[in-house]
């Protein structure tokens, strides 16, 4: 079974990245929502006329927020009036708040260095304050990732509502000066947690006491409760937590079900629900004109409802350093590369491997000489130290794209493993006999013996493997980083004619290690010391396999095949030194 992972707020954004109509993470989750509209508010806009001259009707404004309820009135004096709906409006006079600013990242900027990217940093300015410095900026990117938050206190908001006008600007910063990559204005929203999942509760007032309120507002009764908070009344309904929640809670700290159902039952109001804005960005240099897309949030928290709780912690996740250790044991059924003085077909195999974006890292076996079957014996360690987004699933590698860089450019690739078999070659190019590339987080499951490994590697999703006769028992693929070991045959492929073929097979032992677990148990890279899990012992080789530039001799005996020439072989050898006798010893006679 898959080990629960890490829930965080980057949890929540990335599977909402992911969602396309259901819910990937159950509905007891914390869940997130993307928008893309520019209006979050309550109320609706309402177009303002005048009459003008020639009984014609002349726009006079724009009413941007409000509502207008119609109450019927009853015929006997006697009977009250229905309740209505604004029994409490937000006063009227300034207030202060408390306003976090949460600034996500940042996407298709426009770039301002003459590498075709940028340096960008952000800027937050709530009337008279700014918040953000050009020194925290992220180097060498068009898609940064800021994960930072601004607090303001003691501001005073213009309206009773809270809504006041902000402004985000992501600049960029080139050499000594900055110049403004575009702006973003936020009309800012309270937004409404969707479900009472990990995430801490960071509002001033509990659920069930925020909707006795909206009940208070709205001239509904007042919300009753059951005793154990499983049901509640309101607006002449009665809700349960069962109609919500199909289970019980399958993360941390829930919260009670009173607040569970409480907030289940705010989020069927027409409330502001948590989310997560997309902001087009300007430049007043180019008025109309977008320069990027920003994502971000805003809080707003009234000083007169007591203090809020804790601010959401979006600091971008870390990388975590793995090392992969990648033991290569057997291959099989490769494909002959080379033909010998009497005509056989052989193939001086070997093996090297590295991660995608990290050529630097590239090893290789040593040779297997003379293999006349394909077969080819290594027992030889690879060892690739990496880093690794658990969240985006995705490797981190940072470095220098020049000499005068002074930042590194950090490149974001899925954890591929590509090995690739070789025949060497002593007087030309090396040719490439096969490649076989490994998503370590989508592992095809491998086979048991090379007899079974007939499959191509990404047959595993549609085509069950050979050895498996009933599709529904198919394996499927296995992610490395929660399995951490795998050994087994994997196939090569090459490509040919436009389509991919079998040409041999792998027999691999991949183990993902912490780098913490790595420097308790340390290794050293092929057959060298420490020569542990496992040990590797000399592989079991034919009398063949050599280098024939070495072994001269060793290349009469074992290059040709004597129980083939039989006594012929010999006698035709025989006369050949007699001949070369014969010219050779009346020259050297004095």
């Amino acid at each position: 079974e898959e080990e629960e992972e890490e829930v965080d707020w980057w949890s929540k954004f990335y599977t909402a990245l992911e969602d396309k109509g259901e819910i990937p993470w159950g509905t007891n989750r914390d869940r997130l929502k993307v928008r893309q509209s520019l209006r979050l508010g309550w109320g609706q806009e309402w177009r303002w006329d005048r009459m003008g001259q020639g009984w014609r009707w002349n726009r006079a404004g724009i009413l941007s927020q409000g509502l207008f309820c119609i109450y019927p009135l009853p015929e006997e004096p006697r009977v009250p009036p229905s309740p209505q709906h604004f029994q409490q409006l937000p006063p009227s006079k300034p207030q202060d708040c408390l306003v976090r600013v949460y600034i996500v990242r940042a996407f298709d900027l426009s770039p301002c260095d003459v590498t075709g990217l940028s340096d960008p940093y952000v800027r937050v300015s709530l009337g008279k304050r700014t918040l953000g410095q050009r020194d925290q900026y992220v180097p060498n990117t068009l898609e940064p990732v800021f994960g930072s938050a601004g607090v303001g206190t003691g501001m005073r908001m213009k309206d009773g509502n809270g809504h006041s006008g902000m402004a985000q600007g992501v600049y960029i910063e080139e050499g000594t000066g900055g110049t403004a990559g575009g702006e973003a204005s936020q009309p800012p929203a309270h937004p409404l947690p969707l479900s009472a999942g990990p995430a801490a509760w960071r509002d001033q007032l509990c659920p069930s006491r925020t909707l006795e309120l909206v009940a208070v507002t709205q001239g509904l009764p007042t919300p009753e409760f059951s005793p154990d908070g499983l049901a509640v009344t309101f607006n002449h309904r009665t809700f349960l937590l069962r109609h919500f929640e199909s289970g019980p809670p399958t993360f941390r700290h829930p919260g009670p079900p009173r607040e569970r159902l409480a907030l289940h039952v705010l989020n069927l109001c027409p409330f502001v629900p948590e989310h997560l804005e997309t902001r087009s960005l300007y430049n007043s240099a180019q008025p109309g004109l977008e320069q990027g897309k920003l994502q971000m949030w805003v809080d707003i928290f009234p000083s007169n409802l007591g203090p809020p709780g804790p601010p959401v912690n979006i600091d971008p996740r870390k990388a975590e350093r793995y090392e992969l250790r990648c033991v290569v044991w057997n291959v099989r059924d490769t494909d002959l590369g080379d033909t010998n003085l009497l005509g056989q077909r052989m193939s001086d195999i070997y093996v090297t491997g590295w991660l995608d974006g990290l050529p630097e890292q590239r090893q290789h076996t040593d040779i297997h000489y003379r293999s006349q079957d394909g077969h080819g014996a290594f027992n030889w360690r690879f060892l690739f130290p990496f880093e690794f987004l658990a969240a985006e699933k995705l490797c981190v590698i940072g470095r220098r794209e020049h000499v005068w860089s002074l930042d590194k450019t950090v490149l974001k690739v899925p954890p591929k493993l590509i090995l690739q078999v070789w025949d060497n070659d002593k007087f030309k190019a090396d040719d490439l006999l096969g490649v076989l590339e490994l998503d370590l987080t989508k592992l095809p499951y491998p086979a048991l013996t090379p007899r079974l490994c007939r499959g191509m590697p990404w047959e595993h999703r549609s085509v069950p493997w050979p050895w498996c006769r009933t599709p529904a028992l198919a394996p499927s693929s296995i992610n490395l980083f929660r399995m951490r070991r795998a050994r087994g045959w994997w196939p090569c492929t090459m490509q040919e004619d436009g389509a991919q073929r079998l040409s041999g097979k792998l027999e691999l032992s991949l183990e993902l290690l912490t780098a913490e677990e790595a420097e308790e148990r340390p290794v050293g890279k092929g057959r060298e010391e420490p020569n542990n899990y496992p040990t590797l012992p000399v592989p079991r080789r034919s009398k063949s396999s050599f280098l024939w530039l070495q072994s001269p001799l060793r290349l009469l005996r074992y290059g040709i095949r004597w129980r083939y020439c039989g006594w012929a072989g010999l006698a035709l050898v025989a006369v050949l030194l007699l001949f070369l006798m014969h010219i050779f010893f009346p020259v050297s006679t004095p």
